[in-house]
Formats: structure tokens, sequence, C-alpha cells
């Protein structure tokens, strides 16, 4: 069974910068890699950083699933909420890699990533809103996240474009992005010059099985034999086709919708990231403001809808009024990896076969300790402790207890 291909982009917010690969598949590699995202090309880097020889898969093209439709945001502190405690080790230990990540990355590709260390501001206005955003302050500080309650006037001090009506905030000072269209772009450059064979527009059609171990991968343009090929495909890793009931991944696709604002001396922008209950917008130093993005468990359905976008410019004008002077560049829609429980799957599925997939909105944050993780399972033989909890073991159903007799 072939992989459905993902949908093509609609209204791109930029050129991502991505050259199209035109290498062929390789005859064998130590390591093939399913999937040409962010997380398939941060795990093929730091492999090939050990000295194996890897292969990326993709059945698009690079970065076609979500990692071009993502904001960037490596926000542990903004992203935290009720239930999300056991990941919160993992996210914290990933921003911590970040900066040595990012030095990494520019110095093998010769790229900027436009990492941006300005924090995070997470609004209220009214009082329902206040109480809601007061309770998840208090969640913060009793999970040690560095955060700052602030009233409305230092919050427009802070970000003058403000409308008066924010009553308070939240400051997240530890919480930092990136751009995704650079980012990616130096991923494929880094990767290529590591020597990570990057194949394009091939999708895979299935794994070569041995002896109860996966020895390889099938594609409609061939057969591609690997010790480890590592599942990677994102919101499509846990559709059929690929893996045996047994080994099926809990991963589905959550759709979320998104656009870009350019803008002007004349319209001003913000300084940092700003979260509202209903939107979050990303200021990117090339003076675009990205805005999204919407939550939708409706499958693969493509595309933008007029009740998302209108979502979206509401959420947004209701806290920034100078956005109605702001042009529309683009429109887009992805889907986020999400499993059951909101968080990955790094683990190895059977000898020979590693999953590294369903971040779910937290795939940039997560990339450096999840790239880790998956050289040191590969190369070393066992995942780090901060990476054990995320195995597939944790969704297995308790076995039924016997009457007793």
């Amino acid at each position: 069974m072939v992989l459905p291909r993902p949908e093509a982009p609609i209204g791109r917010r930029r050129d991502s910068g991505l050259t199209p690969s035109t290498a062929s598949l390789p005859e064998r590699a130590d390591v093939a890699v399913v999937g040409g995202g962010l997380i398939g090309l941060a795990c093929a880097w730091r492999l090939a950083g050990r000295g194996l020889s890897v292969a990326v898969v993709e059945r698009g093209t690079l970065g076609s699933g979500a990692s071009l439709a993502a904001t960037g945001m490596l926000a542990p502190a903004a992203e935290h909420e009720p239930g999300s405690d056991p990941l919160l080790p993992l996210a914290l230990d990933s921003l911590a890699r970040w900066p040595g990540f990012r030095d990494d990355l520019e110095a093998a590709s010769g790229l900027s990533i436009d990492y941006r260390p300005d924090g995070t501001l997470v609004l209220a206005i009214g009082r329902d809103e206040v109480e809601r955003l007061r309770f998840r302050f208090d969640l913060q500080r009793r999970s040690g996240l560095d955060a700052e309650w602030l009233p409305g006037a230092e919050i427009r001090r802070l970000e003058p474009g403000l409308r008066p009506s924010v009553t308070a905030g939240v400051r997240c000072p530890l919480d930092h992005q990136v751009d995704p269209r650079l980012v990616m772009a130096a991923l494929a450059q880094a990767c290529a010059a590591a020597g990570v064979t990057l194949v394009e527009n091939t999708p895979v059609t299935g794994l070569d099985w041995t002896g109860g171990a996966v020895t390889g991968l099938r594609t409609e343009g061939g057969t591609l034999r690997a010790g480890t090929v590592i599942l990677a495909s994102g919101a499509w890793s846990g559709e059929g086709g690929l893996l045996p009931g047994s080994l099926a991944l809990p991963v589905r696709p959550l759709k979320g919708q998104a656009l870009a604002l350019r803008t002007t001396k004349q319209t001003g922008t913000l300084s940092r990231m700003v979260w509202t209950e209903q939107v979050h917008m990303a200021p990117k130093s090339d003076g675009q403001l990205i805005v999204g993005a919407t939550v939708e468990d409706c499958g693969f359905r493509p595309g933008n809808t007029a009740g998302g976008l209108y979502a979206l410019l509401e959420g947004a004008r209701r806290v920034l009024p100078g956005i109605e002077e702001m042009e529309v560049e683009a429109v887009w829609s992805g889907y986020r990896p999400t499993s059951d429980d909101d968080a990955p799957i790094i683990d190895t599925l059977a000898p020979g076969l590693v999953a590294a997939t369903g971040h779910h909105r937290n795939g940039y944050l997560l990339a450096p300790a999840t790239a880790d993780a998956v050289a040191d399972l590969v190369a070393g033989g066992a995942l780090p402790d901060v990476a054990k909890p995320f195995t597939l073991a944790r969704f297995a159903r308790p076995e039924p207890r016997r009457a007793a007799r």
C-alpha cells in the first residue's frame, strides 16, 4: 500500500529556500530515514555526524508536511498546560540543547536560522480570561518555570501596539523562536554537506523484513537495504501499509491553518511572540508577522477555509489593531503529527526499526533532543534517560485480570 502524498501547501508564506534534490535511491545505507521533514532531517544530520551513512526518503518534497507550515516556537513555558507535566523535562532539556544545535547547524550550513531569544507574552482581556490565565500562571510556577505576572500597563509598555483593553499578561522570558523556513534550508544544506543522500518524490511502499527484523525499505523506484530504518513521516506515521497491526502507531493528523502579514513602519509590529486564548503571533526578522493556528481534528482535509482565516484575523485584531493595515502575504495549512497523549514517540519498534514521530505542536522545540536521542539509540543502543518515558509502551493496554477460581 502506498501512503498518501502530503497536500501541496496553499500559499506558502515564502519560498522555502530548499533546492529540490535530484539524488537517486542508493542500494544500501547504514540508516534509511522515512520522511524528509524537520525530525527526519535532524535525525539524519546527527546520525551522519556519528559516522553512519544515511539516506532520507521523502514521498513529496523536503518539508512538505508540517515542517514548513509551523511557526517555529520554542516555548515550553507558554505551551505548558494541565496534563503536560510528563513532557516538561524533555521540553526543557531540548530547549537547553537549542543554542548548541543552532551553532552547529549554522556552522555546518553557513546559513542563519533567525534564532530569537525574545521571550513570550501571554495575554488576557477581561475578568474571565484573567482568571484562566492566573490558573495557568500558578501551574507554571508550581512546575518551576520562569514566568512573571504583569499588569496591563506593563504589558503595553513592552508592546506599545497592543490595545488598551489588554488587562494582564504573563511574561515567559526563556521562550525562544526560530524561522522554520531557514531551519529547514539549513538542515538540508547540513545534511548534504555531511554526505546524507536526500531522495525526494519517492513514496515508500513497504518495509523489508528478515527473521523478524527490518532490513530495508521498498519504494516505487527500487529497494534500499539498511541496517536501521527510522520512521519519521510525521502525521502520516499512523497510516496503514508499512507497519503490522501490532506495531501501529497512535498518531493522527491535527490540521492547522495560518497566515503571514507584512509589517511596515506605519503598521508597527511586535518585538516578541504574543499569545492569546485564540491565536499566537510570531514576528520574524524579515518583517513578517505569522498568525496561527487553528486546531482542527478533521483528518487530511486540505486547504484553507473562510472560517479558519476569519478566526485568525479576528483573534489577532482583538489585541493588535495595527493588523488592519497589514498586507496579507500568504495563507496555508498543514498537519501536526499528534499522538494520543500529544507527546512524541521515540522508540525501537522492532529490530532495525525506530520511530521518531508524534511531536504534536512541539516539533521545533523537541527537535534537538529527539535527534540526539535517536542518534544515541541507533549508534549506542539505548535511549537517554530523558527520552525513556516516550516509548510506544506507554500506550499498551493493561492485561485483563483473570477471575479467581
